[in-house]
């Protein structure tokens, strides 16, 4: 494995640590080496060593062994480069070619482009030019991190530039939502059980709700995020492809191919959201100062990095409909934003009303039946239903029947990384973004941000950080009785651990 930005915060944090619990759990190949590329000038054992660290305070391994982490550091070992030179790769295949003969990893590579998606293009262009994506003597993959492009015509070109020297069957494009666990167990849920399926429609649902909300600010990341924001952040990529894997038909088996060809359907179902309608089904929001849980949180104008007359969105909210048999007149809600009273990610399934009103309170309707499905934190699966109190007369109170995947305490379960790349290792791409799923999101966003673009005069809310954004979100449903489901009322102190 080839980590290109070996020395940068997602290798230390995330991608380190995750192949550390698979070679706990003996899921490595017996020779696996893994060559961490950067352009800085250090030693072997700084490198290791600065990985060590990382296992030691980022691993999610329950029970870490000293010894297990010696162990795995002998398989790391550093090559510094200049990734715009040429001569350099072929210095890097020379010693990939070294490591083949010595060590017998059998030419099998993987690339991870843990960098700068400005550099995707480049490295790719120069891995495919000294024949490093050539599969003759052994598989040849790459995975990239998002963005996968800015807008259509950048990930059209990402995408151009990719496949000059990789086939798509090469390409990984990763979105660690995907390997959120109930993510995953959507598939199983809605096609393993009778009980679901034939409820997963227009006739039974009366709309769906997605919610990716995060409580920290942009932190250190305000330069980039200011050139980027909600939209192209988490709505193209993460939500939307949340969005496919929820209102998908049932694949014709469980092939990679077969359920992406599913999710891509989905996507290209999406009803366009026209130029002049982008104020009517998108909400866009800025957080401004407040204080929270007793500190004051900065606007986010006044944050580092940050232009001070930014029109870049932290929070968004979005009706759409799919024009399909399944889902024809249908609402999707999905909303995502930054400075939220907590982070959680969910999608709710609200039902239709009984046909007929039996047991009306004297003072409200009974809610309809929900089913909440948590995919960070706490993840698990909630179902809500009515049941009669106890006592005289027909009194009903909302109960919850759930599961949280924590209850599974003698069962490891994987971080989102550590499944991705055992993934991309044995070639199974089924939770990776495929090339034409990437430009149907692209297209699908594409008039918001023209409409964001052309007219100055679609408005920019603001909204106090800590707050569950723009109070204007809930102006999108149609019925007033109806609003964004609002999770986690009881929240810890610090705001960071949300009930299911």
């Amino acid at each position: 494995m080839v980590i290109f930005g070996a020395t940068g915060d997602l290798t230390y944090r995330k991608l380190i640590p995750a192949l550390y619990a698979l070679y706990n759990q003996q899921m490595l190949p017996e020779k696996f080496k893994v060559l961490g590329v950067g352009r800085g000038d250090i030693s072997q054992i700084t490198f290791r060593e600065k990985m060590i660290q990382g296992i030691r305070k980022f691993s999610e391994s329950k029970h870490l062994n000293e010894k297990q982490i010696e162990e795995f550091a002998h398989c790391l070992s550093y090559f510094q480069m200049d990734f715009d030179d040429q001569k350099d790769y072929l210095r890097l295949k020379m010693t990939l070619q070294e490591t083949d003969d010595c060590e017998g990893t059998c030419g099998n590579y993987l690339f991870y482009l843990s960098m700068p998606p400005d550099m995707f293009g480049v490295i790719s262009g120069n891995l495919g030019k000294v024949g490093l994506s050539n599969p003759d003597t052994g598989f040849r993959r790459i995975i990239i991190e998002k963005p996968f492009g800015y807008d259509l015509d950048s990930g059209l070109e990402l995408n151009r530039k990719l496949h000059e020297a990789f086939d798509e069957n090469q390409i990984y494009r990763i979105d660690h939502y995907l390997g959120k666990e109930t993510v995953q167990n959507l598939l199983v849920m809605r096609f393993a059980n009778g009980i679901f399926e034939p409820l997963w429609n227009r006739n039974y649902v009366h709309h769906v709700e997605i919610t990716s909300a995060e409580s920290l600010g942009v932190e250190s990341r305000g330069g980039y995020y200011d050139g980027s924001g909600a939209l192209r952040d988490m709505l193209q990529n993460h939500l939307l492809q949340v969005v496919g894997l929820t209102a998908m038909e049932p694949p014709s088996s469980m092939d990679s191919d077969a359920i992406r060809n599913e999710t891509l359907k989905v996507l290209q179902s999406l009803k366009p959201i026209n130029e002049d309608e982008v104020s009517k089904h998108v909400i866009r929001g800025q957080y401004v100062a407040s204080h929270v849980r007793g500190e004051l949180q900065p606007g986010y104008r006044e944050e580092k990095g940050v232009n001070p007359d930014s029109r870049t969105e932290t929070f968004v909210a979005m009706k759409f409909f799919i024009d399909n048999w399944r889902w024809g007149g249908v609402p999707f809600y999905i909303r995502t934003g930054k400075r939220l009273p907590t982070r959680v990610t969910e999608v709710v399934v609200h039902f239709r009303p009984a046909p007929h009103t039996l047991f009306q309170q004297d003072d409200f309707a009974i809610p309809n039946n929900q089913l909440i499905i948590r995919i960070q934190p706490d993840e698990g699966i909630l179902i809500k239903f009515g049941m009669k109190l106890p006592g005289a007369g027909f009194n009903v109170k909302t109960v919850n029947m759930d599961f949280h995947y924590s209850d599974l305490s003698e069962v490891h379960l994987p971080s989102a990384y550590e499944r991705l790349i055992y993934d991309a290792m044995v070639g199974d791409s089924t939770l990776y973004a495929r090339a034409d799923a990437v430009e149907a999101a692209w297209k699908f966003v594409a008039q918001i941000q023209n409409a964001w673009k052309n007219n100055p005069e679609i408005k920019m809310y603001g909204y106090p950080a800590g707050t569950w954004g723009p109070e204007n979100a809930d102006d999108m449903f149609d019925e007033k009785e109806i609003t964004w489901r609002y999770p986690c009322k009881n929240l810890a102190d610090d705001g960071n651990y949300c009930e299911l």
